[in-house]
Protein backbone atom coordinates (compact mmCIF):
# COMPACT_ATOMS: atom_id res chain seq x y z
CA UNK A 1 0.00 0.00 0.00
CA UNK A 2 1.40 3.38 -0.95
CA UNK A 3 0.66 6.38 1.24
CA UNK A 4 1.88 9.94 1.02
CA UNK A 5 4.65 10.87 3.44
CA UNK A 6 3.58 13.55 5.94
CA UNK A 7 6.38 13.67 8.50
CA UNK A 8 7.81 11.30 11.05
CA UNK A 9 5.38 12.22 13.85
CA UNK A 10 2.27 11.94 11.66
CA UNK A 11 3.39 8.60 10.19
CA UNK A 12 4.39 6.64 13.29
CA UNK A 13 0.96 5.77 14.73
CA UNK A 14 -0.75 4.90 11.41
CA UNK A 15 2.24 2.78 10.36
CA UNK A 16 2.13 0.81 13.63
CA UNK A 17 -1.62 0.26 13.24
CA UNK A 18 -1.18 -0.89 9.63
CA UNK A 19 1.44 -3.43 10.72
CA UNK A 20 -0.75 -4.63 13.60
CA UNK A 21 -3.66 -5.24 11.22
CA UNK A 22 -1.41 -7.07 8.72
CA UNK A 23 -0.06 -9.28 11.52
CA UNK A 24 -3.56 -10.62 12.20
CA UNK A 25 -5.39 -8.03 14.33
CA UNK A 26 -8.16 -7.77 11.73
CA UNK A 27 -11.77 -8.91 11.29
CA UNK A 28 -10.67 -12.27 9.84
CA UNK A 29 -7.75 -12.85 12.20
CA UNK A 30 -5.50 -13.53 9.20
CA UNK A 31 -1.97 -12.38 8.45
CA UNK A 32 -2.11 -10.15 5.39
CA UNK A 33 0.68 -9.97 2.77
CA UNK A 34 0.81 -6.17 2.49
CA UNK A 35 3.62 -3.71 3.08
CA UNK A 36 3.50 0.01 3.56
CA UNK A 37 5.45 2.28 1.22
CA UNK A 38 5.75 6.02 1.80
CA UNK A 39 5.78 8.21 -1.31
CA UNK A 40 7.08 11.75 -1.29
CA UNK A 41 4.54 14.43 -2.24
CA UNK A 42 6.80 15.35 -5.16
CA UNK A 43 6.17 11.91 -6.70
CA UNK A 44 2.86 13.42 -7.89
CA UNK A 45 1.21 10.00 -8.16
CA UNK A 46 -2.15 9.93 -9.96
CA UNK A 47 -3.44 7.31 -7.51
CA UNK A 48 -2.56 9.49 -4.52
CA UNK A 49 -4.17 12.51 -6.18
CA UNK A 50 -7.37 10.52 -6.69
CA UNK A 51 -7.26 9.31 -3.07
CA UNK A 52 -6.92 12.94 -1.89
CA UNK A 53 -9.97 13.97 -3.96
CA UNK A 54 -12.06 11.13 -2.48
CA UNK A 55 -10.87 11.22 1.13
CA UNK A 56 -12.18 14.67 2.08
CA UNK A 57 -15.78 14.24 0.85
CA UNK A 58 -15.96 10.80 2.50
CA UNK A 59 -14.57 12.13 5.79
CA UNK A 60 -16.96 15.09 5.77
CA UNK A 61 -19.92 12.79 5.10
CA UNK A 62 -19.07 10.90 8.29
CA UNK A 63 -18.07 13.87 10.46
CA UNK A 64 -20.87 16.19 9.31
CA UNK A 65 -23.65 13.94 7.97
CA UNK A 66 -26.23 16.77 7.88
CA UNK A 67 -24.06 19.07 5.77
CA UNK A 68 -24.72 19.04 2.00
CA UNK A 69 -21.97 17.16 0.18
CA UNK A 70 -22.32 17.03 -3.63
CA UNK A 71 -19.08 15.10 -4.14
CA UNK A 72 -20.20 12.36 -1.75
CA UNK A 73 -23.54 12.04 -3.56
CA UNK A 74 -21.56 11.16 -6.69
CA UNK A 75 -19.09 8.89 -4.86
CA UNK A 76 -21.81 7.01 -2.98
CA UNK A 77 -23.14 5.64 -6.29
CA UNK A 78 -19.71 4.19 -7.05
CA UNK A 79 -19.22 2.27 -3.78
CA UNK A 80 -19.69 -1.48 -3.35
CA UNK A 81 -23.13 -2.20 -1.87
CA UNK A 82 -24.58 -5.02 0.18
CA UNK A 83 -27.72 -6.96 -0.72
CA UNK A 84 -29.87 -4.26 0.88
CA UNK A 85 -28.28 -1.59 -1.31
CA UNK A 86 -26.39 0.17 1.50
CA UNK A 87 -22.73 1.11 1.11
CA UNK A 88 -22.11 1.42 4.86
CA UNK A 89 -20.32 -1.68 6.09
CA UNK A 90 -19.52 -2.80 2.54
CA UNK A 91 -17.84 -0.24 0.27
CA UNK A 92 -17.76 2.36 3.04
CA UNK A 93 -16.29 1.23 6.36
CA UNK A 94 -15.48 3.58 9.20
CA UNK A 95 -12.87 2.72 11.81
CA UNK A 96 -13.17 2.80 14.74
CA UNK A 97 -16.88 1.94 14.83
CA UNK A 98 -19.49 3.97 16.69
CA UNK A 99 -18.66 2.41 20.06
CA UNK A 100 -15.00 1.69 19.43
CA UNK A 101 -13.42 5.13 19.78
CA UNK A 102 -11.29 6.14 22.76
CA UNK A 103 -13.22 6.52 26.04
CA UNK A 104 -14.81 9.95 26.31
CA UNK A 105 -14.59 10.69 22.59
CA UNK A 106 -17.80 11.54 20.72
CA UNK A 107 -17.69 8.16 18.95
CA UNK A 108 -16.49 6.12 21.88
CA UNK A 109 -17.95 4.79 25.10
CA UNK A 110 -18.13 7.07 28.13
CA UNK A 111 -15.01 7.15 30.31
CA UNK A 112 -14.78 4.15 32.66
CA UNK A 113 -17.73 2.55 30.96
Amino acid sequence: MIVEARGKREETEPELEFRRICEGANEMGLRLPFRLALADKRANSEGLQLADMVARPVALSVLRPDQPNRAMRILRGKLWRGLGGQAEGYGLKCFPGKNEGPPGSPSGPPPNG
